[in-house]
């Protein structure tokens, strides 16, 4: 199938542009960006620092949403908040105050074909499926009722790392059939993401690892799972890497031999996302981690992106053929 020569996407709670990323691989590079906003000061930098040139609008809740261009597909991975008040109203009332009201009127605004939207994996089951419930009755009343939703995981999509999210799609078009990527069923390894060469600075130290064992231990006897994970180079897949990884590295270490281990090199975390060697690193380590820990997979966005640009393209071709 061949895909449309360019679409012009918004790119909101953009991070270091995880989800544009995807897009653009999905569509060898033919993606016109026409609006981004991130509010994050160092993740912004980072986005710059990749799209050079390009301008970074500060927070969303301050810009108007009839300065936002006309685009095809809105992209945005937003933060889940509770809603103010349970059960659906008929309005803004039960979205206001929370960051979903802000996609919400800019797609009431400017209608785009198609949206892409990305949370964590507990957005299904939160508030016993209430606020899921109203983000799509609300995107329904926008004129939306092609949609569809899965939570799907990275290690299915090439990458070694056990993150599960939920994406929601959908199309102002009735007629466009889009279904959700299959898992690849291509093997995966860290070994395939890590360094060969890792500075002693990563390995941590013997009070760190200390720490984390007793309190893996305490935690095992109070019948809770929660503690380190550790992998090595042979293992399947990681933890989900995760904002706080900055912290203490708990999530994902590698073993080493006759020695403490150690936590991932910013580089292999953005490996870990899927994100290409050419990606540039300029900011602080600590930093590095939390905004590829806030990231998104790739991997997963391509695979997504390939879907739904071919049904747009299929029900565009239909629609053609029948005039």
């Amino acid at each position: 199938m061949q895909i449309q020569k360019k679409y012009k996407i918004i790119d909101l709670f953009a991070g270091i542009g995880g989800i544009r990323r995807g897009f653009e691989q999905a569509n060898n590079g033919q993606i016109e960006c026409v609006f981004t906003s991130e509010w994050d000061k160092y993740a912004a930098e980072t986005y710059k620092t990749n799209y050079p040139g390009e301008t970074v609008y500060g927070d969303i809740t301050l810009i108007d949403e009839k300065e936002i261009p006309e685009h095809d597909i809105l992209l945005a991975g937003f933060p889940c908040q509770p809603f103010s008040q349970a059960g659906l109203k008929k309005g803004f009332s039960d979205t206001r105050g929370t960051l979903f009201f802000d996609i919400e009127r800019i797609i009431l605004e400017r209608k785009p074909k198609a949206f892409l939207l990305e949370n964590v994996k507990r957005l299904k089951s939160h508030d016993n499926g209430r606020t899921l419930k109203t983000i799509l009755e609300h995107l329904k009343m926008a004129g939306y009722n092609n949609i569809k939703f899965d939570i799907l995981k990275a290690r299915d999509f090439g990458l070694p790392q056990n993150r599960e999210r939920i994406f929601i799609v959908g199309f102002l078009d009735d007629d466009v059939d889009f279904q959700f990527p299959k898992p690849t069923g291509v093997p995966t390894r860290v070994g395939d993401i890590l360094q060969n060469r890792v500075d002693p600075k990563y390995t941590i130290s013997d009070k760190l690892w200390e720490g984390h064992q007793r309190r893996k231990r305490e935690n095992k006897l109070k019948g809770k799972g929660f503690g380190y994970g550790i992998v090595d180079k042979n293992s399947e897949y990681t933890n989900t890497i995760s904002a706080r990884y900055y912290k203490d590295g708990s999530e994902v270490l590698i073993r080493q031999n006759n020695k403490n281990p150690r936590k991932l090199t910013p580089r292999e975390a953005a490996r870990l996302q899927g994100f290409p060697d050419s990606f540039k690193i300029e900011v602080s380590n600590n930093q590095a981690y939390k905004q590829f820990g806030n990231s998104v997979a790739v991997n997963v966005i391509e695979a997504v992106a390939k879907n739904m640009l071919e049904a747009l393209n299929k029900a565009e071709a239909s629609q053609k053929e029948s005039i």
